[in-house]
């Protein structure tokens, strides 16, 4: 079998895939802290344009850093998101309560879905919390029609379900009213796109920022 020639070295991967980036994306309309998520995104999904569908409201960036700073919790829709998140960065719990006793019986009687249903866990946990949604729009509405009636105000939204059914619509819903009927920053990426391994990856990029790692 021929020995092949390819990079082993990881920080020499990352380092290098970051360059090519930078090359290849159009960074310019993010600042220097919105451009390490951006870049993140990309080197997550292998697709620089994906940052055309990337927003961030007023305040996004310090919102999120901030509240990690207070060892803030991390509320999210599925284990999958949990599961993406670089823990070894975080000082605050993360919390998926997707199968947490009783949800799937809730979801039953309600006629809602699991994620909806595993979000009557979420009051006690929200307030100046990051959460992230990253599979279930229903999710996402489900949060706003919470913070709507009065539920406590999470510190950052970071909205990313992908699929083609209330995904692009929960999405644009969270644009129009959380940064100013619910005076809740937000990161999101408009349109179909999105899923656990990017929402995971927004909040990665915001813990390694808080320890000092650019790119």
């Amino acid at each position: 079998m021929p020995r092949f020639d390819y990079l082993r070295d990881p920080d020499d991967i990352e380092r290098q895939s970051f360059v090519q980036i930078r090359q290849l994306t159009d960074l310019s309309r993010f600042d220097a802290d919105q451009q390490q998520v951006a870049m993140r995104l990309v080197h997550t999904s292998g697709d620089p344009n994906i940052v055309h569908d990337l927003h961030f409201s007023p305040g996004a960036i310090e919102a999120g850093r901030a509240a990690l700073a207070q060892s803030a919790a991390v509320l999210c829709d599925i284990e999958m998101v949990s599961h993406g998140i670089s823990k070894r960065y975080l000082q605050g719990p993360v919390h998926c309560f997707l199968n947490a006793p009783n949800v799937a019986e809730r979801a039953r009687e309600t006629g809602e879905t699991r994620s909806m249903a595993a979000m009557a866990e979420w009051p006690a946990h929200l307030a100046g919390s990051i959460v992230v949604i990253g599979n279930a729009p229903t999710a996402l509405f489900h949060l706003l029609e919470l913070l709507d009636e009065g539920a406590p105000r999470p510190a950052l939204i970071i909205g990313m379900p992908v699929g083609f059914i209330n995904a692009a619509e929960s999405k644009q819903a969270l644009w129009d009213v959380a940064p100013g009927e619910l005076q809740t920053p937000c990161i999101t990426l408009l349109g179909r796109r999105g899923g656990s391994s990017l929402a995971a990856a927004t909040l990665n990029a915001l813990a390694r920022m808080a320890h000092g790692i650019r790119f």
